[in-house]
This record gives C-alpha cells, sequence and structure tokens, in this order.
C-alpha cells in the first residue's frame, strides 16, 4: 500500500512544484490559436503532439487541459464550474524547437491564465483506488522460492479447445500471437510472486481493463504464490468473438479462480482544484493564421502492397506505423472501407458487393518520405490514403445523397433518475474499469448532472443500432445523475465485419440480441425510464457506385 500511494505522490510532485515556479526558460508560447473544437461523436483528447516546435492539444475539456499543463490526471482536478468536463477546445502553438517537456507544460499554464484566466491550488482529496483483498478463502499454492519470478502470459489457450487467435503489438516493436480459449480467454501464469507484486502486475496484465487507479495489496497474505489465471479480452477491435456464454470477466476470475477481490476504496492523493476559470478564452492575437499554417496531410501512399490473407491464419492487426506507415493482417473489405471514410457506421457507406463482408486482406503501405513531417498521423488523416488505395486497386467510385435511413429517439416512458445538483461539474463517460459484478463485455456510462441531450449525444456509436445521432425527444428538462450498464459485445463484432475467419457478418448476432447482460435499449427502459424509438430520417450517405476485388501488386 505505501509503495502505491508513495508512486501517486511521486507522480503529481512535478505538478506542485510547477506552481509558482520562476525558471529562466521562456515561459510563453511564441504564438497560439485557440478556439472551440469542432462538433462530433469522438469524445477523445489528443494532447502533447510536438512537430518541429509545433505544440497541438485537439478536443480537450478544461479539465484535460488543467491536468496536462499541472502534471496531474484528469480524474485529479477538481472543482470548476459545471461544464469543465464538457466544452472541448483545439490549441496549436509555437513553442522553440529545444524547449523541454517541463517548459512546454509552464507555457500551457501561461496560456491557460492568460487566455481563460485559469486559477487553481494544490490540494489533497480521497480519490477512488482499488484494493486487492481475499475472499472467502484464497485458492494459491505456496511457492517454493526456486520458480522463475513473474507473471507470463501464456501463448497457447491453457489446455483449454482454441476458438480462435489474436496478435497484440509489443513495446518493443515486436508482436505475439495468442490462442484463445472458450469465450476469447487468455492465461497468465504466476510463478513465486507476492501479492505486493501482483497488485503491482495487474495494470500491466493484457485487458483487465482497471483503469488507471492505484492497486493497493490489503490481502495480509505473506510469502510468494504460484497460480494462474484466465479471463476473457476486452476487445473493441477485429478478432473472433466466441460464445457470450463462456466469456469470464477479469473480476469473476480473480474471485473464483484466485479467492481474492478488487474493491474500490478511496485513498487522500494530491489533486489540483479550479478556484475559478472564464468559458470563453479571449481572441487570437493578429498573424496567427500566416505563423501557424495548417500542414497538409499526405493523400496516398508511395507504395503499398494489398494481398488476400492466408486462408488459414488467423491473425487480425491494422496499425498506424510511424511516419505514416498502414500495417493490416487479415481485414475484411468493409473494415477497410470504413477506414477509407474515417467511420464505424456500415449504414453510412451503400451498395457494397456481399463479398466485402467475407474477403480477407492484408496491407503493407508506406507514406511519401517527409509527407508526414509536421503532421499528426492517426486514423483521421490516414482515411484519404486508405480511400486512394481503394480507388486504385478496386476501382472504387463513389458519391454522396441524402436517404432515408433507420435512426433512434429517445423517448420518456418512466423516468427513474436523480435530479442533479445544478452547480455540480457536468460529465458523461464510459468508465475506464467496470466495477466489480458487471457482466463481460459490458460497457457503463455515468453521467452526471447532464441533461437528456448531453446523453443523446452519449449514445451515438454505443453500439452499432445507434451509429446514426440520436435524438431528444424526452421533453425532460434540467441535469440529471444516473448510470447506464449495457452489452457490447454483439456490437463490437459487427463493427469489423463478421466473428471468426471465414464467418460472414450475417451469422454473427445482432446488437439487439442478449449476449450477457442488457442490451442497451433494455438497459435505457429497465434502468433509466426511458425508451429509444426507431425512426426514419433523412442523412447523407456515401453510395458506392463502383467496387471490384483489388487487383494484384
Amino acid at each position: 500500500m505505501q509503495r502505491a500511494i508513495a508512486g501517486t505522490v511521486l507522480a503529481a510532485c512535478a505538478g506542485w512544484l510547477a506552481l509558482g515556479q520562476s525558471p529562466e526558460a521562456p515561459r510563453k508560447f511564441e504564438i497560439a490559436d485557440v478556439h472551440p473544437s469542432a462538433k462530433g461523436s469522438n469524445q477523445q483528447s489528443r494532447s502533447g503532439l510536438e512537430h518541429g516546435g509545433r505544440y497541438e492539444v485537439k478536443n480537450a475539456t478544461m479539465a484535460d487541459l488543467a491536468g496536462l499543463a499541472y502534471g496531474f490526471a484528469t480524474d485529479k482536478v477538481w472543482g470548476g464550474p459545471n461544464w469543465l468536463e464538457m466544452d472541448r477546445f483545439d490549441v496549436l502553438a509555437k513553442a522553440p524547437a529545444d524547449a523541454s517537456s517541463d517548459a512546454r507544460k509552464l507555457m500551457l499554464q501561461a496560456l491557460l491564465e492568460d487566455r481563460f484566466k485559469l486559477v487553481v491550488h494544490k490540494d489533497t482529496k480521497p480519490v477512488p483506488a482499488m484494493a486487492l483483498t481475499v475472499g472467502k478463502k484464497p485458492l494459491l499454492k505456496e511457492a517454493s522460492g526456486s520458480e522463475e519470478k513473474g507473471c507470463k502470459l501464456q501463448t497457447g489457450s491453457g489446455g483449454q479447445p482454441e476458438s480462435g487467435r489474436v496478435m497484440f503489438s509489443n513495446s518493443d516493436g515486436t508482436t505475439t500471437t495468442l490462442s484463445l480459449g472458450p469465450g476469447m480467454t487468455i492465461q497468465y501464469s504466476c510463478r513465486n510472486v507476492t501479492m505486493a507484486d501482483f497488485a503491482d502486475a495487474l495494470h500491466t496484465m493484457r485487458s483487465t481493463s482497471l483503469g488507471s487507479k492505484p492497486i493497493l495489496d490489503e490481502t495480509g497474505l505473506k510469502g510468494s504464490w504460484n497460480f494462474d489465471i484466465r479471463y476473457s479480452l476486452t476487445m473493441f477491435g477485429p478478432g473472433p468473438m466466441g460464445n457470450a456464454g463462456d466469456r469470464i470477466s477479469f473480476y469473476d476470475a480473480l474471485d473464483k479462480q484466485l479467492g481474492l477481490k478488487l474493491e474500490e476504496k478511496p485513498v487522500p492523493t494530491p489533486v489540483i482544484v479550479v478556484d475559478s476559470v472564464n468559458r470563453k478564452p479571449s481572441e487570437n492575437p493578429p498573424g496567427v493564421a500566416e505563423a501557424l499554417p495548417a500542414i497538409a496531410a499526405p493523400t496516398e501512399f508511395e507504395v503499398a502492397s494489398m494481398k488476400p490473407s492466408d486462408p488459414d491464419a488467423r491473425r487480425f492487426r491494422f496499425q498506424v506505423q510511424p511516419g505514416g506507415g498502414l500495417l493490416a493482417e487479415g481485414m475484411t473489405l468493409r473494415f477497410l472501407i470504413n477506414r477509407a471514410f474515417n467511420t464505424n457506421n456500415n449504414d453510412l457507406v451503400v451498395g457494397l458487393p456481399k463479398f466485402v463482408d467475407t474477403d480477407r486482406y492484408d496491407i503493407v503501405a508506406k507514406a511519401p518520405s517527409g509527407a508526414t513531417e509536421g503532421a499528426r498521423m492517426d486514423l483521421e488523416s490516414l482515411a484519404p490514403m486508405i480511400r486512394a488505395l481503394l480507388v486504385d486497386r478496386c476501382k472504387m467510385t463513389y458519391h454522396t445523397e441524402d436517404r432515408p435511413v433507420s435512426a433512434y429517439s429517445l423517448v420518456a416512458a418512466k423516468p427513474k433518475m436523480k435530479k442533479a445538483d445544478p452547480d455540480s461539474r457536468t460529465s458523461c463517460k464510459y468508465a475506464a474499469s467496470p466495477p466489480p459484478g458487471t457482466p463481460a463485455g459490458s460497457r457503463v456510462l455515468t453521467c452526471q448532472n447532464a441533461t437528456m441531450a448531453q446523453f443523446a449525444d452519449r449514445l451515438q456509436g454505443a453500439t452499432m443500432d445507434l451509429s446514426w445521432p440520436v435524438l431528444d425527444a424526452t421533453g425532460i428538462e434540467g441535469g440529471w445523475d444516473f448510470t447506464l450498464t449495457f452489452s457490447q459485445i454483439a456490437g463490437m463484432a459487427m463493427n469489423f465485419g463478421g466473428g471468426d475467419p471465414g464467418q460472414p457478418a450475417a451469422a454473427v448476432p445482432s446488437a439487439a440480441e442478449p449476449v450477457g447482460g442488457n442490451t442497451i435499449f433494455e438497459a435505457v427502459e429497465k434502468q433509466l425510464g426511458l425508451k429509444l424509438e426507431k425512426q426514419k430520417r433523412t442523412m447523407p450517405v456515401i453510395v458506392i457506385d463502383r467496387f471490384e476485388k483489388p487487383t494484384e501488386n
């Protein structure tokens, strides 16, 4: 416990010291553009991207910006007005090319103080942490002390029938292919480990979904132990889905296989508290557009290989490579087409032949040399290059037109939500670590002082059935507190064009079928007393006029 708390304190020290520092190095950006982010379904912040002196923060809330500036995680930014986690901003600034990371933090602090009049102070607050404890009876075997120390991921299926394979990228650039057991299970073998070692290792283990909370050893178990643990991957990407009935959450595996539990508890933790901040930044200085011109990303690959995947291979990978390259294995054409238009909405792209859901391809591609210098390469900037590749190799042609689509409206049935304190901070976000007892494959959305319109916005993309914007038709005013827990297993499978290789997407359960836990539709009605009603709505869609199987390299 002491080690975990000490780590939390040390992680915050940089932020504490920055408050009030007066270094000799430049403390301000040379020039900066600050403006509200464009509205979209992507709620993730992208920050600290340095390109030859260009410093970028995209789609960041004020809580994100303050945390980044003072060296704190967003959940350790307390206080402030109720919009602190809802309004989003983009920051593009020019800093000296040799500015250190600490210097850039000080520059961001100065920017927030100048443009938003941000005032903060340091404090200590009870922040949720996880405690590893003993259940009714520990199911561990005492180690002899001669075993090789540590918890190792097993590449086999742990003696279970193999349900598929998945490939992971390692931090050293290598890859590891795992054979999955029933329910997409993986296995770790831990030998000669203390409970403190195990608590420290939990954040490094694949797919435990424990978020960033500190994990404290409160088992009281002394000595070293041997044990195995098998649990299901929490996968939001391409791969075999397996039978939902065979899935086991990490929490359940910990309890049933080891006799241990993870429980949330508050721990005194360093935080920063927002005393005051303006909602609207001051105007950008003259000359911003000339000083910080937009950097055009490349629109096509310099060289690309696209070939059918080995039908016997069960590998699934889609990676943006350093310098703007792409490495993909086992991807359906449907998935590649969606990436070409930067969408997860299958209904947005229509007119495709049936083979796009079954035929799988491998791609190795490289962006033009030097073309990505100063440009952020992500799925958004990769899209036009993939689109150009499909135009070239698959003879793809397309146009956009308005068509009727099946979308949803949120309506009131018998509302049973808690009226919020209007002064509390507004937020509506998915839990990084679902609480113990949550069915495997579930997502947990917690909203605080959120309007029904804000809740409807967050529902888009929650499952494949909600791929279009959800309209608020509840007629309910004000802010509300509530939590929604629903299954997303089926939606994940359909999102990537099918389940196991060779299995057509139509064979995968639809997102409205029960697959362990409530569907989004059941959860909204049972847990909140609201309903999602389907309706026809006219929306712009991309119509594919021509699409052929890829030509040879």
